[in-house]
């Protein structure tokens, strides 16, 4: 899928056949939750969050793991007050059931970043997804580069932060994830400029869309 497929399904289910934005973040986060309950089976997971859908992504999944018993502490790269839309939902969610988080207060220079925790069995990279472009700023960059030195597996949502949707190209820094799970298909950009590299174990979750809509998506990626 290209960045502008993404959009068009997103729009499509949405708008055609009536399923809230917000019911398909729940279906990718909860789904996702499960992928990253079995590939790490045990331990804490931190959940790096940024300041768009992916991040509602985050938030979903952050509140799924809790539900299984897992440990989770969140780090949003937002306030929740600057999230709009589905990804806010999903953020007030989260602070109101107590997850633990450390949100970055983007007034603070230079920014007030939380270590990683280093006993950490994952940390999950919900912070940009498949509409980012360019290089990273602020915040982003340290944390990508936090994350790439830390100790345990680097799980990414939808598409490792850095990592460009249609091209492949990789920013400086990237996120080396050991898995990326990816909704609805794989990008394009996972099969150019050797983004091999950087998405690891590749697995692809459904988000809740009908069959026709995926049949008519498959039939454009063949043509």
């Amino acid at each position: 899928m290209t960045r502008d497929q993404v959009r068009s399904v997103d729009k499509t289910a949405i708008e055609e056949y009536g399923i809230p934005g917000v019911v398909l973040m729940e279906n990718a986060g909860s789904n996702a939750a499960e992928i990253i309950h079995q590939v790490v089976p045990k331990g804490p997971i931190e959940i790096l969050c940024g300041g768009g859908n992916n991040a509602g992504d985050g938030y979903v999944i952050a509140r799924h793991l809790q539900l299984m018993g897992r440990k989770v502490r969140m780090i949003c790269a937002a306030p929740v007050a600057q999230l709009h839309g589905d990804a806010h939902i999903n953020a007030v969610i989260a602070v109101r059931s107590k997850i633990p988080m450390k949100i970055i207060d983007p007034e603070v220079t230079p920014a007030n970043i939380p270590d990683l925790d280093e006993n950490a069995a994952a940390v999950v990279d919900a912070l940009l997804g498949t509409g980012a472009s360019g290089p990273l700023r602020g915040c982003y960059r340290e944390l990508v580069e936090m994350a790439n030195m830390h100790p345990g597996m680097r799980i990414s949502i939808d598409i490792p932060t850095g990592l460009d949707c249609d091209t492949g190209e990789a920013s400086l820094p990237t996120i080396v994830a050991d898995h990326t799970i990816t909704f609805v298909a794989e990008k394009t950009g996972f099969k150019k400029n050797n983004a091999d590299n950087y998405v690891g174990v590749v697995h692809v979750v459904g988000i809740g869309v009908p069959e026709k809509l995926l049949t008519a998506l498959q039939s454009e990626t063949d043509s």
